[in-house]
């Protein structure tokens, strides 16, 4: 392996700390949104799932992701389990000290559980949310995981990844598949099990806008060390991916904005921030394959399409309150997709699209990787949901979910609102 490179390493220690505020940065965009009475359940439900992901990571998750192939499903789960043999070797990947690696992947594998979250706003019991996200990360996450990021001998020299990244060569460059259509799947299949809130249909006003503002900030600032650096060195990749990141948001906050005005004549802080999430997730995929100017289409593209897309949950049924599936499933498979039309084999992920002369080669294998991890993830999804539901429960009650889900599972609500 490659000796450990200290800028490579100091840059990649940045990148966990931008990593690190993104935790903060969900749980006050999801907490703003949700009724005064649910906050710091929403916020616990981010903080939950972080610390158990964690957990389960160092035991078998990276050895799950990482480890030799089964079929290029899923990696060996004792290979890597503990993680105390690999770091006392020194080994390193791409000059980036192993155990380095090792968290930054665990954030990844973090926030995207957390993210499902979204879809349980206001009626799932915490108890099933911890029991769900623990299942979750083993049976869906870290095998789609490994689908998409165990790259063959990315750990060892010897080691084979997972089917998405070695046979298909679909691009993938920071989770556009492995994360947010993962999450989206999953946040469909729990909002079908647990069925619509009281307040389904109605209007549901954010109880903080400045917070989502401020958490769609902080998920701004941490998404250039998600994308910049899974590039894994300091150079001219990671900073063309933090470029494209930068204007791929831009350009999806003002379309958004824009259909937003012509829809409902008014343009709101919600919907700023929920365009600039659009923008950051449609993007993610594509950060190292389009150009600047492709990053613009994309998150232009992105913007004007989900903002239609959350409305979907209406038409359908599905109680998906914070839009996880209008804009993670949908602006991922965006994103995802339109890395077909938009490469550029002058930029670092080295394909072309229709546009730039590559045809369709490479449209049909980002649409197969789009589609399995879809439909992979709303199968077990749903399976894991429906298990619990049948067994310890998922849902609160109809009382309970009046009366406030904070005062139910939390002492110190987000606000005091009784007064001597």
């Amino acid at each position: 392996m490659d000796p450990v490179d200290t800028g490579t390493t100091a840059f990649m220690l940045c990148c966990i700390i931008g990593l690190t505020l993104m935790i903060p940065g969900l749980a006050l965009f999801y907490g703003g949104m949700v009724s005064v009475k649910s906050s710091t359940n929403m916020m616990m439900m981010t903080f939950g799932a972080v610390a158990i992901v964690g957990v389960l990571w160092v035991l078998f998750g990276f050895s799950m992701v990482f480890g030799t192939t089964y079929g290029g499903f899923v990696g060996s789960f004792t290979e890597f389990d503990g993680m105390k043999d690999l770091l006392q070797s020194q080994t390193t990947v791409s000059g980036l000290p192993v155990s380095l690696f090792a968290l930054f992947q665990a954030l990844f594998a973090a926030i995207t559980v957390a993210l499902i979250s979204g879809a349980a706003a206001d009626r799932m019991k915490f108890a099933a949310w911890m029991v769900f996200a623990t299942v979750w990360a083993v049976l869906v996450y870290f095998p789609v995981a490994h689908w998409v990021f165990a790259f063959d001998g990315v750990v060892t020299e010897n080691s084979v990844g997972g089917w998405i990244a070695n046979k298909l060569h679909a691009v993938d460059f920071a989770g556009g598949t492995a994360v947010h259509i993962n999450a989206g799947a999953a946040a469909l299949a729990v909002a079908i099990v647990l069925g619509k809130s009281a307040m389904f249909g109605q209007l549901r006003k954010p109880h903080n806008v400045p917070l989502t503002l401020l958490g769609a900030g902080l998920l701004w600032a941490g998404w250039y060390a998600f994308n910049g650096g899974s590039a894994l060195a300091a150079g001219n990749s990671a900073s063309i991916v933090m470029v494209t990141t930068f204007v791929a948001t831009c350009a999806a906050t003002l379309a958004w904005l824009a259909v937003e005005k012509f829809k409902d004549g008014h343009v709101t802080g919600v919907g700023a921030a929920s365009g600039a999430v659009t923008g950051l997730v449609a993007i993610t995929p594509a950060c190292g394959a389009v150009t600047p100017l492709g990053a613009i289409a994309v998150g232009a593209i992105a913007g004007a399409i989900c903002i239609y897309a959350v409305g979907l949950k209406e038409k359908f049924g599905y109680d998906d309150s914070l839009d996880v599936v209008g804009v993670h499933l949908v602006g991922g498979v965006i994103g995802t997709l339109l890395i077909g039309f938009f490469a550029s084999d002058g930029m670092p992920s080295a394909v072309s699209g229709v546009f730039y002369g590559g045809g369709f080669d490479q449209l049909w294998r980002q649409a197969v990787a789009a589609g399995a991890v879809l439909v992979y993830s709303v199968v077990v999804s749903f399976a894991i949901a429906f298990a619990i539901k049948k067994t310890m429960g998922i849902r609160i009650s109809a009382e309970e979910e009046e009366k406030g889900i904070d005062s139910l599972a939390h002492r110190d609500a987000a606000y005091e609102l009784e007064y001597a």
